[in-house]
């Protein structure tokens, strides 16, 4: 038979669970509340960022609490999982836009205190890479017009500070503009974009520390007007540095896409980015092999120039989903150039290919995807 027990004493058990940096779940504020019944205790959880119930810390965190509740034999556990909100603690504050001290337009957006992050954002993907050169901004541009193309509201964030190519990619024809202290994003090819390329003299180098990186994330995430959007896909600079863990602590991520070349070479490097993920508790939602293989527009012959078939093996070995791949191509080289992302016509093999890793993506998703509430009993 099971004992009766107070809420105080469930919050006093869980007080003693603590998340994988070792803090302790109460005081974080993660517990919501607690409902004691006739032989049930039901406990309201919301994870810390950025973990999710379908990562391995997790989960791991989820047992302890119900083991917590359980060892005080109040009868069934029943937790129930929120989504986490998007906004870290400690997020809100002064805001000032990217760029203060430039000059630019998005300085007058200083006023004011910055609001939950995205809040209207359904879905975050990282597009990343363990290096540079492996065409990852190409992959991230082609990716949100496909979602676009397919009728979801799309947004593209630029995080690359140091190489902003998204303005240059999409053909980037308005500037931002900023509305009652916030930053209204242009829209390209049904697209909202921001960029720090659109706040920065042409050809001037950045050379900023962490905490500007960090800022930078903040306000690309908090002071931009995204509004309801089905997906945000955020071009990531190569590597693991400052802005992916910036990005991994500020955000709550959905999860990240790997993009590598065939090449051995890169692969490795590619897995540096998925351990990076990994540690920061953000689920892998594929890889994608770009430049996978090279068709001659004159005669048709195919060569596999960088070698073929890498990410998918490595996609396999490592258990994450293959989402495609996508040749070298000259068109795709031009498009780019021209600000017209070959996703933007789909009876095209170029476009195609992107629409299919974009297709490929949402299938993971719609299987991955946790509801915004769980019952675990």
């Amino acid at each position: 038979m099971s004992k009766r027990v107070h809420p105080q004493d469930v919050m006093k058990a869980l007080s003693g669970v603590r998340d994988a940096a070792g803090r302790g779940i109460v005081a974080l504020g993660c517990v919501k509340g607690v409902e004691v019944g006739e032989g049930r205790v039901s406990v309201a959880l919301e994870l810390p960022l950025p973990m999710s119930v379908t990562t391995p810390a997790g989960q791991q965190l989820l047992r302890a609490v119900h083991e917590a509740v359980e060892a005080l034999d109040a009868g069934t556990v029943e937790i129930h999982v929120a989504r986490p909100s998007s906004e870290p603690a400690g997020a809100s504050g002064p805001a000032s836009a990217p760029g203060a001290g430039h000059g630019s337009a998005p300085a007058q957006a200083a006023a004011g205190t910055a609001p939950r992050l995205a809040p209207g954002v359904r879905t975050t993907i990282a597009v990343a890479s363990g290096k540079g050169g492996v065409g990852k901004s190409t992959v991230a541009a082609n990716l949100a017009v496909a979602f676009a193309s397919a009728g979801r509201s799309a947004g593209l964030m630029d995080t690359d500070v140091y190489g902003p190519s998204v303005p240059i990619l999409v053909g980037a024809q308005r500037e931002p503009a900023v509305v009652d202290g916030k930053i209204e994003p242009p829209i390209e090819h049904g697209v909202k974009i921001i960029s720090m390329g659109y706040f920065l003299p042409k050809d001037e180098a950045v050379i900023w520390r962490g905490p500007m990186l960090h800022k930078t994330v903040q306000q690309f995430l908090g002071d931009v007007r995204w509004g309801s959007l089905d997906y945000l896909v955020i071009d990531l600079p190569p590597g693991t540095g400052d802005i992916q863990l910036s990005l991994c602590q500020t955000a709550a991520l959905t999860g990240a896409v790997i993009v590598s070349t065939p090449q051995d070479l890169a692969l490795t490097v590619a897995s540096k980015a998925i351990a990076m993920f990994q540690k920061l508790n953000v689920p892998i939602l594929g890889i994608v092999e770009n430049m996978s293989y090279h068709v001659c527009s004159e005669c048709g012959h195919r060569e596999d120039i960088f070698g073929h078939g890498g990410a998918r093996a490595a996609a396999e070995r490592l258990g994450f989903p293959f989402l495609g791949e996508i040749p070298l191509d000259l068109r795709i080289r031009t498009q780019s150039d021209r600000g017209q992302p070959v996703a933007l016509d789909g009876s095209t093999p170029q476009g195609k290919a992107f629409r299919d890793v974009a297709l490929a993506l949402e299938t993971e998703l719609a299987q991955t995807q946790v509801a915004e509430e769980i019952v675990i009993e």
